[in-house]
């Protein structure tokens, strides 16, 4: 069943915990679609009144940011021993390639590749665990979680939920739209028949 399908078959409440958990465990350092999902809802939420954007996006964000700062905390407290335990649990994300770079990104962008990170897959479940390794400033880190959190999720929230409502609205004037150039068009043609039609039996009538 496609996500979408899925979410729209479970309550609303149901929803705001599915994209705050999965999102949070995501950020955490555990490999979950949660772009798909925060995706998929906030486009039900644009065609499903019964979910709330806004609290959507309030979800999505304090997942976003307890995630990472879970994710920290872990960091920290494994160090590198935790890297290569996940790099043999998870070689798919954790390679020793993938780590190299999303380590140079934090080496050279500090706290600003926690906020970036948001918004790139991979340093997604990276950003958290990986600033508690190189031992970054909690408060740098945690001023980067929070604006990156909330920009991402509650960013992703709105445009998509906007592009939604404007989406179906566009569908519903082309469907009367469509309809009118089919009329015209059945209009049109029967005029020329009729037409033709009637040159035609001029035509007849001399021969």
């Amino acid at each position: 069943m496609h996500v979408q399908e899925w979410l729209d078959t479970v309550p609303a409440a149901a929803v705001y915990a599915v994209v705050g958990l999965v999102i949070g465990l995501e950020s955490l350092g555990i490999p979950l679609p949660g772009e798909i999902i925060l995706v998929s809802a906030a486009l039900l939420s644009s065609q499903h009144g019964g979910i709330d954007p806004l609290v959507l996006g309030a979800c999505a964000s304090a997942g976003a940011v307890i995630g990472d700062s879970i994710g920290y905390a872990i960091g920290r407290k494994g160090g590198r021993p935790l890297l290569a335990w996940l790099g043999g649990k998870f070689p798919k994300h954790f390679s020793e390639g993938h780590v190299a770079t999303a380590e140079r990104s934090f080496q050279k962008w500090g706290m600003w590749a926690v906020f970036f990170g948001r918004f790139v897959a991979l340093l997604r479940i990276f950003a958290g665990p990986l600033a508690g390794v190189l031992r970054m400033p909690y408060w740098k880190f945690l001023i980067a979680n929070v604006l990156g959190g909330i920009v991402w999720a509650g960013g992703t929230t709105a445009v998509i939920y906007y592009v939604g409502v404007v989406a179906e609205d566009w569908l519903k004037r082309f469907s009367w739209l469509g309809l009118v150039v089919a009329v015209l068009i059945g209009v049109a043609s029967m005029l020329i028949v009729k037409r033709r039609a009637g040159r035609a039996q001029p035509a007849t009538a001399g021969d």
